[in-house]
């Protein structure tokens, strides 16, 4: 079930309307400008002017030039005097291009860091307005905060790019066209009216179609926010996307979202197309007025020709001018819409309380004190639901206490609350006697240390993580952590480790698994050693043994210091200790252990819950009542009428349960293997349950299971959807299920049926023979194309970026027919636009001629006018469609690439993503920005380079014909300016790759710190990380700066090398003129068609920044759609098996390839029957979940066999057998979608098991279904990122539904009740029973005794071998058991 974009774009639209409002002035792109700037904007803009009036001055030598040569022709003087006028001239414009050179080079480097300067304001005026915000803020956003970082970096590169060249080239424009209507107004002004009289007319026109660019641009980039959310979920959850076969919902979803952002741009496009050739139109008619009128003023002796030429030349150049904006105004509007969202962001973070304004109390000494008053709280994402109602505790300084209840209760909340994360509705906090909001923030964070369930580790070394603890980290000693490391009985698995204490963990931590990332955590709260410690389920990733250490441990160091334990584990609870139970936001029940058993009328009384019970445990002496001073009622004081009613059913969260390993042994979701180097086609290819078939369902009448079958709830009110739902009928029985063959191949044709449209153009599109990109043009670097299994640490090497010629080779093979034949007519297009400007060329000279015609002046000049005007409209039209055209080529071609870039990404293995250049937010980012700057490529660039050599080939050879030996002369400067050219180009590559590079790493730094903001708060680490990202911004803005020196010195010597290139033109023009060699109209011709075809060559130098910047990112984003496709382990089988059979393990050796440190799993030998409940038990490290993982074939086995049935897994179609195997984490994964989505997710829609009927069934079965009718919108509530925020039991009972609701043939549960209260846990324990009783295999990971007891058969592992097996009675009677040791019953 997918997120309908139509409804994401409802959710955002209040959010986007801020935006909107702010988008409609041109001010916006300086919104970030500050007095600091001014000096380097006003030079820019000085520079700017003074380079603008070059043009006009051109205009006149050019003028001064021509008339020398019509006074030539009409033989007022000879050929000395032309000489001697015409080279005075040329020295004239020989000392203009070097003052050109000279203010361009001026010009263009201030403006490069006008944009840089813009950029860094940008980057450090977010991210300090960020870092000032509460977490009520973050939790508001519509799209999730992963997705707002992605689209911020996105506009910052939009603005940065807006405020730069093309910025600094519209204002040099526009000055060029208001000096040189000047110019031209004081030589005639009534030629200038007559010439320009349209130039109104066609202003309000461009304005018209400038309006309806902007909301397309707000459309597109709202359509892209959604992309880059589904591409983040995704990749973010890459585990359980591969382990539920969702590759192609995926790719079919973030595609679908693409195609309504590419539908947006063509709007865009459209309306910028018609602009570039409406203006080209009256650019050219003005000669029919404009020149008829000058033939009139000549022939009445009121103006000379030069004057007549002076001013219509003038004024050709100011709309020329203006014309060679509009190819930067969607850059520009891009980057006006990208400043106001920006902008507005930074507003509306000003407009809401900022954390800094908390209280300034700081006292001396914190005693630990703890008092929570009658405190109420509602989350800003469920502002209709209280966490917690007036509820109140007392912690005492110096003493541990528990706080108990069911998931979702509030427990995490209070924690939360003491942290200042949240403020509350109603009540009040104190922490000795002071209000927690008098206190300064940085205070209370430096004496409360808050150790989560989900830790999050910094991608630095294990030695730096734990040394976070201190605010002086950098101060600190090994020596000194050593401590810390024997609290958290860290020490061995530091020495396992390949560097030690010098271990870099990873992105997230994600090279550590999570008793490992916990035990850190633990070790960092011990270096810490703050005078309040709360520990959020702070253990439950560790195995009994170690978590019994771990808490023996704690209590030592903590003695006499104000600990708060949150946690579900009653067996951490001691005699003397005290204990708060909360349910449903209030606490029912408070007391010493000791107490809260004798109480007969509480929840916890032995009559009442007879399953409960306290294991014996070392007593200490315990405290009498009257040391604790409470300010809430006692427990005698609370009626057991009142504790009943409150109470009731399913009230206690409470659970004796070990918690999961904690060695370095990842789970089942951990990353792996390489894969091999190979291409492949792109289709959707989908892998679902054998139960989906529509065709399959429709029979199946009878025998329904009491787990799977119709649910007996009548409740169907919380579904929402804009569709009736289909009367489903019943299900098949399991056995029938397990009697049919082939009905993967049966519904792969379904699949695609509700998404034809989209995946037709998308197969089309890339489905070409072993790859859409040509391999010889860009090949993938060596590290994606090796399998040699290196972890994500190691060293990536330097990629070069691509030429625009092989980037260009792309661009056929991509494209779909339809879309080949659009490309074939835009460069059609574009050849009769560039035809058209020697030909123009070729009549303007006609019209030049006329100035020395003894006679019929008028006419001719008339005559040769409509010319231009036909010529003008046949060139407008082909302007047009030129654009257009190309522009919608180049979407598809980004489309495509995009899209095959991401079915690659998701393609590859689990041990790719551990690399640090492949994070989730590196990716993401590279999707979402790199394809924007990539189209301009064919869209903007291509088409126009065509032109331009197209042209001068045409009027070089035309030249040649008509005047040889001036156009020889003219090509001899042409070494020259290739030459500076080329330099230029090659040296603006080069720093604009640094340049990017810089920026990335600045955006890592800012994702790593609003990613985990709750983490980087609660250490107090937002100086560290805010110094971090100035260094960052700091070295981005240093590339930045020369850059733009380097940069701009060869794109100043480009420039003046045409007017040099000019001057000498005229000079030997004059010479030959003079020698009556060739006649002065053919040396006329020849002028125009070489100044015109230099004029437009001359304007790709403007380009060339752009092209280098997209030149950049298409390397990049070539480098993902060419990874290898369906080349690993994952795709070497082909059998598909209708049913699970018996798997065995045959001498299996095992070793994580991105981790060596020796083998997990060591010669295990091992059968596991398909139909049976088996409990996977041993120590952390055993190789219990990498025996999960192998199964779902998330690793190959390192040696040995691993079969199914008689079949090698190897053999084995991979998605097929995952259909059959349903798996649940113990870290769930929630996608950006409704709850249903979520319980459906790439399930068919058609399917039964993603009926109304079905998830309600399966969310009864998991006892979820209350809790989400609840919601605002039921089933249809969305959560994830964006979305409802659900608790850690919440969020673990959906991914048990997800897997329920797939009817699977084998149920995997890897501490899937780790984070689940009680009377959850014994549903899931009765599930398991009840599905075993039918027929489904049961394979669970586990540390707790009840789930071991309800298996059928339990596998003892030690050492990756099997140390004993058997029921569960019996291995925990054995003598000296490895089941009893475990179980700390030896």
């Amino acid at each position: 079930m997918e997120v309908d974009i139509e409804e994401e774009n409802h959710h955002n639209r209040r959010e986007s309307e801020t935006s909107q409002n702010s988008s409609a002035r041109w001010r916006s792109l300086f919104a970030f400008t500050s007095r600091s700037h001014l000096l380097t904007l006003c030079f820019a803009l000085i520079l700017s002017v003074a380079s603008g009036a070059v043009a006009p001055v051109l205009s006149y030598l050019l003028g001064k030039v021509f008339d020398c040569f019509t006074s030539f022709g009409g033989g007022k003087y000879g050929g000395p005097e032309l000489i001697r006028r015409v080279s005075k001239y040329a020295m004239g414009l020989t000392g203009l291009g070097a003052a050109s050179g000279l203010l361009h080079t001026g010009y263009f480097g201030f403006w490069l860091v006008f944009g840089e300067l813009q950029a860094k304001s940008a980057r450090d005026s977010l991210y300090a307005g960020m870092l000032e915000k509460d977490m009520e803020w973050y939790d508001m956003r519509k799209d999730g905060i992963d997705a707002l970082i992605q689209r911020l970096q996105t506009q910052i590169r939009e603005l940065q790019m807006a405020t730069s060249q093309p910025l600094g080239f519209a204002l040099q424009s526009t000055v060029t066209a208001f000096a040189a209507l000047g110019l031209a107004m004081y030589t005639a002004w009534d030629l200038t009216l007559i010439t320009t009289a349209t130039i109104p007319f066609a202003a309000i026109v461009l304005g018209k179609i400038s309006a309806k660019m902007q909301p397309t641009i707000d459309g597109q980039a709202e359509a892209l926010s959604i992309a880059s959310k589904f591409a983040n979920n995704a990749l973010q959850a890459i585990d359980t996307v591969k382990c539920f076969n969702g590759q192609d919902f995926e790719t079919w979803q973030y595609a679908k979202a693409i195609r309504k952002a590419a539908g947006k741009y063509l709007s865009q496009a459209m309306a910028n197309s018609l602009q570039i050739g409406f203006t080209r139109f009256v650019t050219q008619s003005m000669f029919v007025q404009g020149f008829w009128y000058g033939s009139h003023l000549v022939i009445k002796g009121k103006k000379d020709p030069g004057q007549v030429l002076t001013a219509f030349w003038s004024c050709l150049m100011a709309l020329q001018a203006v014309e060679q904006i509009l190819p930067q105004m969607i850059v520009l509007e891009k980057g006006r819409a990208a400043g106001a969202t920006l902008a507005a962001i930074l507003t509306q973070m000003g407009r809401r309380r900022r954390v800094i304004k908390a209280g300034s109390l700081k006292p001396r000494f914190c005693e630990g004190d703890i008092e929570v008053r009658n405190v109420s709280f509602r989350y800003p994402s469920r502002p209709d639901q209280l966490v917690l109602k007036s509820s109140s505790f007392f912690f005492p300084a110096g003493e541990i206490s528990f706080v108990i209840g069911k998931s979702g209760s509030g427990k995490s909340t209070l924690g939360n609350l003491l942290m200042r994360f949240y403020e509350p509705a109603s009540g009040e906090l104190l922490i000795d006697g002071n209000a927690i909001q008098k206190l300064d923030i940085g205070w209370l964070r430096n004496n409360i240390t808050l150790v989560q369930q989900r830790n999050f580790l910094f991608n630095e070394t294990i030695f730096k993580n734990i040394a976070f603890g201190r605010r002086d980290w950098d101060q600190v000693r090994r020596e000194q952590v050593k401590r810390s490391i024997d609290t958290a009985y860290l020490q061995e698995t530091i020495n396992d480790l390949p560097k030690g204490l010098d271990t870099v963990v990873g992105p997230g931590g994600n090279a550590m698994s999570g008793g490992q990332r916990q035990r850190v955590a633990i070790a960092r709260a011990r270096l810490r050693d703050t005078p309040i410690l709360i520990l959020d389920e702070a253990t439950s990733a560790l195995d009994h043994i170690s978590k019994d250490m771990v808490m023996d441990a704690i209590r030592e160091w903590r003695r006499g210091k104000t600990t708060i334990i949150i946690t579900h584990d009653l067996s951490q609870i001691e005699e003397h200790e005290y204990a708060y139970i909360l349910d449903r936001g209030m606490v029912v029940q408070e007391g010493y252990r000791y107490a809260l058993e004798k109480n007969p009328a509480g929840p916890l009384a032995a009559p009442r819950r007879p399953s409960i019970s306290f294991p014996h445990s070392k007593r200490l002496p315990s405290l009498p009542e009257e040391s604790r001073k409470r300010s809430v009622a006692t427990m005698s004081s609370l009626s057991r009428g009142s504790i009943a009613s409150v109470c009731s059913n399913d009230s206690l969260d409470i659970e004796y349960q070990p918690r999961p390993q904690s060695v370095f042994i990842p789970t089942i979701f951990s990353p792996g293997a390489e894969l091999s180097r190979n291409s492949g086609r792109f289709h959707f290819e989908p892998f679902v349950s054998p139960a989906a078939t529509g065709a399959f369902t429709m029979r199946r009448m009878s025998g329904v299971p009491s787990i799977f079958g119709r649910p007996t709830s009548a409740s169907m009110q919380a579904f929402e959807r804009p569709d009736p739902m289909l009367d489903w009928p019943h299900l098949l029985p399991r056995q029938k299920m397990r009697d049919l063959s082939l009905v993967n191949e049966l519904h792969q044709s379904k699949y695609n049926a509700g998404r034809k449209a989209v995946e037709r153009r998308a197969a089309r599109s890339v489905n070409r023979q072993s790859s859409i990109i040509p391999l010889k043009a860009i090949k993938p670097p060596a590290e994606d194309r090796s399998d040699d299994g290196r972890g994500p640490n190691e060293a990536v090497e330097k990629r070069s970026i691509a030429p625009i010629t092989k980037i260009l080779l792309t661009v056929w093979p991509t494209l779909t027919w339809r879309h080949r034949a659009l490309l074939l007519g835009g460069f059609v297009f574009a050849g009769v636009h560039a035809a058209a400007t020697p030909i123009f060329s070729w009549v303007f000279s006609k019209l030049l001629a006329t100035f020395f015609l003894p006679k019929n002046r008028s006419q001719e000049a008339l005559k040769w006018s409509l010319s231009v005007l036909g010529v003008g409209g046949g060139d407008a039209i082909a302007v047009y469609f030129m654009h257009y055209l190309l522009e919608a080529c180049g979407q598809a071609w980004v489309d495509s690439l995009r899209i095959e870039a991401m079915k690659r990404i998701i393609d590859q293995p689990r041990a790719w993503f551990d690399r640090d250049k492949n994070g989730a937010s590196k990716l993401t980012e590279c999707l979402d920005r790199n394809p924007e700057e990539m189209r301009n490529l064919l869209g903007r660039f291509a088409g126009f380079m065509f032109v331009v050599v197209v042209m001068l080939l045409v009027a070089l050879t035309w030249s040649l014909v008509v005047c040889w030996k001036l156009t020889l002369v003219g090509l001899a400067s042409a070494p020259f300016i290739y030459i500076v050219t080329r330099s230029y180009q090659a040296v603006s590559a080069k720093w604009e790759s640094k340049s990017n590079e810089a920026g990335t790493a600045a955006a890592s730094v800012f994702t790593e710190t609003f990613g985990t903001i709750g983490t980087v708060r609660a250490l107090t680490l937002e100086a560290y990380l805010h110094a971090k990202y100035l260094k960052s911004t700091e070295t981005a803005f240093r590339i930045g700066l020369r850059r733009s020196v380097y940069s701009s010195i060869f794109y100043g010597l480009s420039d003046s090398g045409i007017v040099f290139a000019t001057a000498l033109i005229f000079y030997y023009g004059a010479v030959l003129a003079a020698s009556k060699a060739f006649s002065t109209q053919n040396i006329i011709q020849v002028f125009s068609m070489l100044l015109f075809s230099i004029a437009n060559a001359n304007a790709i130098l403007s380009f060339i920044p752009q092209i280098n910047s997209s030149c950049a990112t298409a390397t990049q984003l070539l480098r993902l759609a060419n990874l290898p496709h369906k080349s690993s382990h994952e795709h070497t089988g082909h059998v598909r098996l209708p049913a699970l059979k018996t798997i065995t393990f045959r001498e299996v050796g095992f070793t994580y390839p991105s981790r060596p440190l020796g083998p997990v799993l060591n010669g295990l030998d091992l059968t596991l029957a398909p139909h049976t409940s088996i409990a996977l038990v041993g120590a952390s490290g055993s190789g219990k979940s990498t025996i999960a993982s192998l199964i779902l074939g998330i690793y190959p086995p390192t040696s040995g066999a691993l079969n199914i049935g008689s079949l090698p897994i190897s053999d084995l179609h991979l998605p097929s057998l995952r259909s059959l195997i349903a798996v649940v984490p113990q870290t769930p994964q929630i996608f950006a979608t409704t709850v249903a989505g979520n319980m459906a997710y790439a399930l068919p829609e058609r399917s039964t098991l993603a009926s109304r009927e079905a998830i309600e069934h399966a969310a009864e079965v998991v006892g979820i279904h209350d809790f989400i009718t609840s919601l605002p919108r039921g089933y249809q509530t969305l959560i994830g990122e964006g979305g409802t925020g659900l608790s850690g039991g919440q969020a673990q009972r959906v991914a048990i539904a997800r897997a329920v609701v797939r009817q699977p043939l084998l149920l995997i549960l890897d501490e899937a009740t780790s984070a689940l209260d009680r009377e959850n846990a014994r549903g899931i324990r009765e599930l398991v029973k009840r599905l075993t009783s039918e027929g489904v295999g049961v394979l669970m990971v586990t540390h707790d005794r009840d789930m071991m007891a309800a298996c059928e058969d339990i596998v003892v592992l030690k050492d990756g071998r099997v140390a004993e097996r058997g029921d569960f009675d019996r291995l925990r009677r054995r003598p000296g058991g490895e089941l009893k040791r475990l179980l700390g019953e030896a």
